[in-house]
């Protein structure tokens, strides 16, 4: 059986000034606050609560590690909670030019998300056991990205 992806939602998280640790033993570690948003989608629909961050982690071969968690605000009032791993990485210049903040075309780097969302039961108990794919984009002040469910 071959899988299938189903669109679930587009969402734009904007972020505050990234805060630089510096060099750990795993790495040089970056924490990135979360400051709001939107998700939107054909079932799933509405605003990203600030308080989240991306603990993200570039490593020794250039990957930056995503490492996110917010929780999303649906429009008809419930809360679900929003993780996200993945990795991004491209040519050292593409990345420089992300990290001075420039509008980078997504095709010259790799951006990509596994998402997990965690719900209560009803309306969106079904995200608490389906597969979620992301393919993302880094914007000066936000990242954008397409989620869709693995059928």
């Amino acid at each position: 059986m071959k899988p299938e992806l189903e669109f679930l939602a587009d969402a734009e998280i904007t972020l505050g000034p990234v805060q630089e640790l510096g060099e750990t033993p795993a790495g040089c570690r970056r924490i990135i606050p979360i400051t709001g948003g939107t998700f939107d989608g054909p079932e799933l629909a509405g605003e990203i609560l600030p308080g989240g961050a991306d603990w993200q982690l570039i490593r020794p071969d250039g990957v930056a590690v995503i490492d996110t968690r917010y929780t999303l605000a649906t429009g008809d009032g419930g809360l679900i909670y929003v993780s996200t791993q993945g990795y991004r990485h491209g040519p050292p210049e593409v990345i420089e030019r992300l990290t001075a903040g420039e509008t980078v075309d997504p095709a010259d780097y790799y951006f990509r998300l596994m998402v997990r969302l965690e719900s209560p039961a009803g309306r969106y108990a079904y995200l608490n056991r389906s597969l979620i794919l992301a393919t993302a984009v880094r914007l000066p002040n936000a990242v954008r990205y397409g989620a869709y469910l693995l059928r």
